[in-house]
């Protein structure tokens, strides 16, 4: 579990960028870690890694629907969006021609400025959580996932730092996929 910092890329090499596996110098088997699906540069959070193929496709996977919660930040005030449709439906990105799985908008805060949320999809569609809001007309300003399955980014985690699953976290997450 790494608490993935803005800043850098997930992936395991780049010439031009820092990668998440940079955070990683001392961990002993580094060759063979890569990272779990993917967050963008700015994006901040929790990023699985591991050294296991069939694991890692099938908490990425659609077809699994492993719940990815993230913590975001928007312009403007979005309490007066009806998101109960989008928990049926999901919503339609103009921009990809795409209809969105149905997921779930937890508003903690809303004002004119901006408003605080969390939002839970079950695909990881590239910048989905960004196409979402941006279709809705509130842009994301912060992005932080905070939950892969049952899988909770731990607190006491500082940007930068991670830490290894112990065994219950990694059964949880393995049974939930069928593993």
């Amino acid at each position: 579990m790494l608490n993935k910092p803005a800043g850098y890329i997930t992936a395991t090499m780049d010439d031009s960028e820092p990668t998440v596996l940079e955070l990683f110098s001392d961990f002993p088997l580094l060759d063979k870690l890569f990272p779990i699906g993917r967050l963008d540069k700015d994006t901040e959070g929790l990023l699985i890694l591991t050294t296991d193929g069939q694991f890692a496709h099938r908490i990425s996977h659609p077809k699994w629907n492993v719940n990815k919660e993230y913590y975001v930040k928007v312009e403007g005030d979005v309490s007066k969006i009806d998101f109960r449709e989008f928990e049926r439906k999901g919503v339609y990105l103009r921009s990809d021609r795409y209809q969105t799985k149905p997921f779930k908008v937890f508003i903690l805060t809303s004002s004119d400025h901006y408003s605080e949320l969390f939002i839970t999809v079950s695909e990881g569609k590239y910048h989905i959580v960004k196409k979402i809001m941006a279709q809705l007309d509130h842009p994301v300003l912060y992005l932080k996932r905070v939950r892969v399955g049952n899988l909770r980014l731990d607190d006491s985690l500082e940007p930068g730092e991670y830490r290894e699953l112990t065994e219950e976290e990694i059964k949880e997450l393995k049974g939930s996929v069928k593993l």
